[in-house]
Parts: C-alpha cells; structure tokens; sequence
C-alpha cells in the first residue's frame, strides 16, 4: 500500500510536470525550436550571450521591461505589485551555436497571460543572465545583463528585438574594512560535503568601541539574521560615522558587544540559517564553524550565556528557530516581526486544512500583502507566478524568492534533486499531506510537543514582537504562539507584544535598549567563578573604568 506521504509526493511530481508544461517551460531552451516569426502575437527578444561563454550549469535568462526612468530594469526585478515590470524568462541548458537565445511566445510570462496582452507604449528592456549557483540572485556577483534598449511595444508587434549580455556582475570580493567593522568569508566544510563544491559563509562583524583598546577582554555575541535576502554587508551600517546606529553604539555607556550578521543568500535563495533537506546544513554550519571560528579570532566569550540572535521578517523566524532547535548554544533571542510560527497561519494559509493556497473557501483570491489601510497590494498567486517567471524550469520552487525559498527551508527533497512543492504553481491546489510534512519547521509545534525538555533551556529567554497592521499578515502567527506559549507548564515567561495599527518593521524600543537588554542577560547568566574567568568576567561587566579592572591581569 502507498502511504499519503507518498501519494502527495507522486501527486506534487505530476502536478509540477503539468504546470511547468501550462506555463511553457522548461520546453523552450536556448537551441530549441522558436516560434515562427510569421505566428508571433507579440514582441519576441533575442539575447546574444558574452563571446566565448562557457555555460558551467544550467541558467536563467531574463528580460525585463518598465516605463523608461532613471533606474535600470533590472534594478527593479522584485517588484510584485502594480507597479511591477513585465518578466519573461527561460532556461538556458546549452549555448547555442550562434550564441543567441530567444524569448517571445512560448516562454513564461508576468504578469500577463499572454504577449499580446502587454499594454502598448515605450518600454525600457534589458536581458539579465542567472548563472551563480551558489548565490541564486538576479545581481549576484558574476550574472550577466545587457545595457538597457527603448522598445516600442504594440499588440501587434512582430518584429524582435535584439540585446547583448555584455556586462558582468563584478565577480565576489568582500568590503573595505574599517577598524571596526570587518568582514570574513568562512569555508564550511559540512556544507561543502552536502553540496560537493566548496560553499563558504559570509559574515559581517561589528566590534565595540573597546576592542582595540582592550586586547585582554573578551565579549558576548550577537547574530542578527536580516530581512530576507538580505546580504552581510548591511554591517557597513555601523561604519557610517555620521549615523545615529554608530553613534550609540559607540557611546561610553553602550553595551560592549560583538554584533554578527549573516548572509541570506545560497544557492535556493535565502538559507534560513537551519538544517533543511533542501538548502542543506546552514543550522550546524553555522554554530560548529563559523561563531566558533568569529569567537575565536575576535574574542568571544564563547559561552551559551553570552551567544544571542536578533532579526526581523525572515531574520525573526530565523532568530527564534536557532535559539529552539540550538537550546544549549544560545541565550536568549529578539526576534521582530517574524515569518509564520504557526502554520495554521502561513500568511493567509492553513497549511494543515486548506485546500488552495491562492483562493479561499469563499472563493476570494488570497492577499499576500496589504497596505496599512488594510487594501491588497497583491495577492499570492500574482507573487508565485512572478517567482514562476524568475525559476529554473519556470516553477517558483527554484526561483530564490520568498515563496521559493520558504519552500526550499521547509519542504521535502524530492527524487530529482529539488524541493518539493506544497501546491501547483499555477493553480495553488495543496497537495494533500503537506502541512503534515512542513510541521517539523512549525515552530509553534516544535515548542508545544516538546515543552518538557525544551522547558529549562527556554524559559525567560523568548521575545517576539510584530505590528498588528503586519503589511504580511504575520501577526496572526505569533498570537497563536502567544496564546500556546501562555498554557505551557511550567511557565515560558516569554515576552510578546504586539503593536495596534504598526506595520511591518515596526519595533517596540530603539537599538540600544535592546543592547541593554542583552548585556543584562549575559550579566545574569555568566559563572560566579573566581580567578581568569572572573577577570574576564569582571571586564564584561563593568569596563575599563571599573576599580576591580585597573592594573590588567
């Protein structure tokens, strides 16, 4: 007998194999047939690739076109809204002999249903080639595009126009340094045996004003995870002079921290920074080698009592599942308007009873975003066809969005290789089963099934907030968290609070009362010991200016 896990993973196969066809891919790829010039029912694009290119894995090109502005198209690929650009993209399997690739009918398409349905006028295109597979972003370093073309578009419109993937991405290399912000690139190993390549993290490291002057005291360390997508060289925020973030940081009463962020980008799009079947392990990557590594060379204090997590939108979900899944590794977390932590509410889903994931019970289209006066801005199934157009084979699954990305955190790998997905990318049909098979990643779940052990690593060390005007309905999760972490026995004495008529980002106190708050729980945590460790200790605590520090060792 064939279980229901394996009869949602034979329908989740079908099911990709008969949208991918629906939405015209992987079908056209470079060398493939093109349709006939003389059946055109719109525009057509020809992208001629770099001379001597050398196609080291499958690609995705692109070509975006916007009402001509002052940014370049590409500058303008995430937009999902109304304002968004028109997409058309295809995989680039080979190189083709004349080195051209084409798009036009046939090709997958946002957010039209079909070429002759973009409005006619003048149009700013440009053509970006997808090619760094460890990085999988349209302006990850060493990508292709061409400069931007004006284009006259008309529904009638046969004719083709030509571009040149002539510009590249400048290929990787980490910021400038100032003295107290540095930037590292760790080689992991165990995500390069999971991945059979070399794979590296990047991390961006912020050191307290006191770190040069102090070369014997070591420090507590904070790792911020950044919205989604977000890249490590946000820590450039605190090499601004002039900015209100460096000035309190290095004010002589702040906190004396070492503050790490991390990178969201991988080869599916963001990591999440856990163990998933899909992304691989970014979890134990980053606690065995990479804070070990940041300890070692900056002076951590390298103790579970002085290791904390923050971030907000992904970088909440994220903060929050480290310090759950990594109990014994971290202190205590701060986690801001997180991505679902109940996914009875994943966004405007029940994961476990839904059976569409674009259209409601009611039969209303579901939102993705809102304003803050409640209108949609878009709905899920506009956000998955746009990730559907930026995918390898035209599915969102591959696409390194949000809806990708999520799904490569959470879902099964399947047979091919790819993650699994939880519903038709073109109709948003759930696959029955597939709550079942995310739940290991609910974290409202994880804490409840497992509150007896979690209960003394846990408590007092949880704090969330979020807006209740959350522009992605993210709210709704974390009051269900809430409310489950409000029963459990023995008490959670975590802290959430949550902000009436506040959106997305909204925060609840500035930066430094934060930092306070993570210097005072490291103050509580650290060891009454005596000798080296109460030296350093007494160091932490009080700072140079402290009686019991003068005179060194």
């Amino acid at each position: 007998m064939i279980s229901r896990f394996h009869q949602g993973l034979l329908s989740i196969l079908a099911a990709v194999g008969a949208c991918s066809a629906l939405v015209g891919q992987p079908a056209q790829r470079a060398g493939g047939p093109t349709p006939a010039a003389s059946h055109a029912t719109g525009p057509s694009f020809e992208v001629q690739l770099p001379p001597g290119f050398h196609l080291a894995a499958e690609s995705r090109l692109l070509v975006v076109a916007a009402p001509p502005g002052p940014r370049e198209p590409r500058r303008m690929l995430d937009a999902v809204g109304a304002d968004a650009p028109t997409l058309l993209g295809t995989d680039v399997a080979n190189v083709p002999q004349d080195g051209r690739v084409r798009l036009g009918e046939g090709s997958t398409l946002f957010p039209w249903d079909r070429l002759r349905d973009w409005p006619a006028g003048r149009y700013a295109v440009q053509a970006v080639l997808v090619t760094n597979r460890d990085l999988w972003s349209p302006g990850a370093p060493g990508n292709w595009f061409s400069e931007p073309k004006l284009v006259d578009v008309a529904p009638t419109t046969r004719g083709t126009t030509r571009l040149e993937l002539s510009q590249q991405v400048p290929l990787e290399a980490l910021p400038a340094e100032t003295p107290q912000v540095r930037f590292r690139k760790v080689r992991s190993e165990i995500l390069s045996r999971f991945w059979k390549r070399d794979m590296s993290c990047r991390v961006g490291v912020v050191l307290p004003r006191s770190w040069a002057t102090e070369p014997s005291r070591r420090y507590p360390v904070v790792v911020d995870i950044g919205g989604f997508a977000s890249r490590f060289e946000r820590a450039l925020s605190w090499a601004r002079q002039d900015s209100q973030l460096a000035k309190d940081w290095n004010e002589p009463d702040a906190p004396q921290l070492i503050w790490v962020t991390v990178d969201g980008a991988g080869p599916l799009g963001d990591p999440y920074q856990v163990d998933s079947e899909n992304h691989g392990p970014y979890g134990r990557a980053l606690v065995e080698e990479v804070l070990p590594a940041i300890e070692h060379e900056f002076r951590g204090l390298g103790q579970p009592w002085a290791r904390f997590t923050t971030g907000g939108s992904t970088g909440g979900w994220v903060s929050l599942a480290l310090q759950v899944f990594y109990p014994d590794f971290f202190g205590g977390c701060w986690s801001g308007f997180p991505d679902p932590v109940d996914f009875r509410d994943f966004q405007l889903v029940d994961l476990y009873r839904d059976a569409n994931a674009f259209v409601a019970a009611d039969g209303q289209e579901r939102a993705s975003a809102r304003g803050l006066d409640g209108r949609t801005q878009f709905t899920m199934r506009r956000e998955v066809r746009h990730e559907n157009v930026l995918g390898l084979g035209g599915v969102f699954t591959r696409s390194g969005g949000q809806w990708g990305a999520w799904t490569a955190t959470f879902a099964p790998r399947g047979t091919d290789g790819w993650p699994v997905a939880g519903w038709s990318p073109v109709t948003g049909a759930i696959v029955p089963g597939t709550g079942t098979r995310w739940a290991r990643w609910d974290l409202r779940r994880v804490i409840e099934d497992n509150w007896e052990t979690l209960a003394p690593k846990l408590r007092g060390k949880i704090r969330v907030w979020v807006g209740e005007a959350d522009e992605y309905f993210l709210n709704h999760a974390v009051h269900r968290l809430a409310d489950s972490m409000a029963q459990l026995t023995p008490p959670a004495e975590a802290r959430f609070e949550f902000g009436p008529g506040q959106g997305h980002g909204w925060n609840p106190r500035p930066p430094k009362a934060m930092w306070r708050e993570m210097q005072a729980a490291a103050d509580a945590g650290a060891p009454k010991e005596s000798g080296r460790d109460a030296y350093f200790k007494s160091r932490f605590l009080h700072g140079a200016a402290c009686a019991h520090c003068k005179g060194g060792r």
